[in-house]
């Protein structure tokens, strides 16, 4: 596949995309037709505020979320997922009959059981949405169908919300919102047809009803794996994050900005089209591969651009407001809040669609659809914490602009503390960011790398930064066993320690030390896992091969696992090498962007790999090019 849009052309991937993307238009056509509605026409519905109605719809949609997430899971477990895909598009078609009864016979209760019931339309569909994606997509695959299925999400709130808005002033009668709805549900069902089988991971699953009891068992499946629940986690505050700056976009746009109506599309449009670059480019940046070292960028940027938003708002009420868009856009500081908001919207995608994958990749087979219901639960009370937060800041006195500064500062605690719990994803950053901002990685055999299943990395030792030119070039994270000495080393030793690097004096053959990480390294071998070292147990003083050490032979002796030799290349005399007697001597020694390679060998039997048969390998490997 040469790119991610090139999914769209496959009958594996295009139909459901079609699918989800209808779906999600179809919720917001008939949501936001509903709040425009109660909004300029509540006298005539009801005699409740029109502020309490969009609340009440608001909640009313939500409310699902939590009463069938775990129920769900369950369905997508235990039943086909195409098959419920469609079950899932015949519902949506009743409930648009409804919502018409509604419209036609001029009944508010009717309309809120429309909406309540799309919201058990979405939550129906929202395990099956993100656990049909592995077992129709390759690995490599799965970043960028992810991110489809992102810019697409959102494109289709955004073209569903101005569309019911729209159709709720424009037509004679509501119950044209109905009918429009009712055929978008129509073609969705045709589209749904297309899906092919997925057959469920647990057909015996006997369904739980009572949702507080699934629900806590859900959660359970997605804490077994910890980097699994703290991705979960993470995508939760994002959507805590991003519904903040979508809510307050209407008073924002009049009583920040003195603009119109048309000022409100207009952030939302810029907001949603960052999404969809930021989703779209992170097939681009990670390689087609699970890259969480985007993770960190692209916190990093939710906080910058944020905090930047806040001090680009103006400081008290526009005079002449309200505006037209062509006044505001003739101002300096209309340019700087948008250029905030887009990028924002891409940072934003840089954060959350490599942590979907990582869940899809990470979960457990059998589980995975019930840890994607526990995710969708955990998303739905975040954004009501976050709403509700939002509303007491605002309710005490603060403005706008500064509640972005307070949500942007909250961003950053929250991802150190993340970051702090698992160090993988800093390391993975960091790992990235030298790939990609200081050396320009070839990968040469990376297919000898099984996908799955244990085995030893040997490498040559050429500089300080050897681990995370390894660790950005692995499709799979990697256990590291290493020398001592390298725990020393401000920051990066910090981080190896917490990541669970294994390390011990690798210099003395006989330590106790030595026995006791050979035999942890066998114990992660025997869970499944990859193991990496350097058997020159220090990086090259000249640039040349040093003796191997018998590092590996008692290790592959307790577990037979195959031992793969790889080379780098080209990181001789960079600012990380020993060239001229010490590392980090001369920044910046060959520029920027300098070209280096890891050049993996086929695998080696346990018995093959004798410490000499290891070092011909990766000098055979390496060649001439240090």
């Amino acid at each position: 596949m040469s790119s991610q849009f090139g999914l769209l052309k496959t009958p594996r991937f295009l139909p459901f995309f079609i699918t989800q993307f209808l779906g999600a238009f179809n919720d917001n056509l008939f949501k936001n037709a509903l709040i425009v509605l109660l909004t300029f026409q509540a006298a005539s519905w009801t005699s409740l505020k029109a502020e309490i109605l969009a609340n009440l719809a608001a909640g009313i949609f939500i409310l699902p979320f939590f009463l069938f997430s775990a129920t769900a899971g369950q369905l997508a477990d235990k039943h086909d997922k195409a098959t419920l895909a469609r079950l899932v598009k015949v519902l949506e078609m009743a409930i648009m009959a409804v919502a018409a009864a509604g419209f036609w016979l001029h009944s508010l209760p009717l309309l809120l059981g429309a909406l309540f019931l799309l919201g058990c339309h979405s939550t129906l569909f929202g395990p099956v949405k993100y656990a049909i994606l592995p077992q129709h997509l390759h690995e490599d695959e799965l970043v960028g169908g992810n991110a489809l299925i992102e810019a697409g999400t959102f494109v289709a709130i955004l073209i569903g919300t101005l569309t019911g808005g729209l159709l709720a002033g424009a037509v004679t009668h509501p119950v044209w919102v109905a009918a429009g709805g009712l055929l978008v549900a129509f073609v969705g069902y045709l589209s749904s047809r297309g899906i092919p089988t997925a057959p469920p991971p647990a057909p015996e699953l006997r369904v739980n009803p009572n949702p507080i009891t699934e629900t806590w068992r859900n959660i359970a499946f997605a804490r077994e794996n910890r980097t699994v629940f703290l991705s979960i986690l993470g995508i939760s505050w994002f959507w805590l994050y991003g519904a903040l700056f979508l809510a307050q976009f209407p008073a924002y746009a009049k009583n920040v900005l003195g603009g119109a109506e048309s000022t409100v599309t207009l952030l939302l449009a810029i907001f949603t089209i960052g999404i969809g670059i930021g989703s779209l480019l992170c097939e681009r940046l990670s390689g087609k591969r699970v890259e969480i070292g985007l993770v960190p960028f692209g916190s990093i940027g939710l906080t910058l651009f944020g905090l930047d938003l806040a001090l680009a708002s103006p400081a008290g009420p526009i005079a002449g407001a309200p505006l037209g868009l062509g006044m505001l856009l003739g101002q300096w500081s209309t340019w700087r809040i948008l250029v905030d908001l887009v990028l924002i919207g891409m940072f934003g995608g840089f954060f959350i669609v490599p942590l979907y994958a990582l869940v899809q990749v990470r979960s457990a087979t059998e589980h995975r659809a019930r840890i994607i219901a526990a995710n969708n639960i955990l998303n739905a009370l975040f954004m009501v914490v976050g709403a509700v937060a939002a509303g007491a800041l605002l309710g005490a006195g603060m403005t706008i602009p500064w509640l972005f500064a307070v949500a942007a500062v909250c961003n950053a605690v929250v991802a150190l503390y993340i970051y702090g719990l698992i160090p993988e994803f800093l390391l993975r950053f960091l790992a990235w960011l030298l790939v990609h901002g200081a050396y320009r990685l070839e990968k040469r055999g990376i297919d000898h790398i099984p996908v799955e299943g244990p085995a030893v990395l040997v490498c040559n030792h050429v500089s300080l930064v050897d681990v995370l030119v390894i660790m950005a070039a692995s499709p799979r994270p990697v256990r590291f066993l290493l020398d001592e000495r390298f725990f020393r080393l401000p920051i990066l030793g910090s981080l190896l320690r917490r990541s669970g690097a294994i390390g011990a004096d690798l210099s003395d053959a006989h330590s106790a030390s030595l026995v006791r990480v050979q035999e942890e390294a066998a114990a992660t071998l025997a869970a499944g896992n990859l193991v990496a070292l350097f058997p020159e147990v220090t990086h090259t003083p000249d640039g040349h091969l040093q003796p191997f050490r018998p590092i590996v032979t008692p290790i592959v002796a307790r577990i037979p696992a195959p031992v793969i030799p790889m080379a780098l290349q080209g990181l001789w005399g960079s600012f990380f090498s020993r060239i001229e007697g010490r590392a980090l001597g001369r920044p910046f020694r060959r520029g920027l962007l300098s070209r280096i390679a890891i050049v993996i060998g086929a695998p080696l039997t346990a018995d093959e790999a004798t410490p000499e048969r290891l070092r011909q390998a990766v000098q055979d490997l390496r060649g001439e090019c240090r």
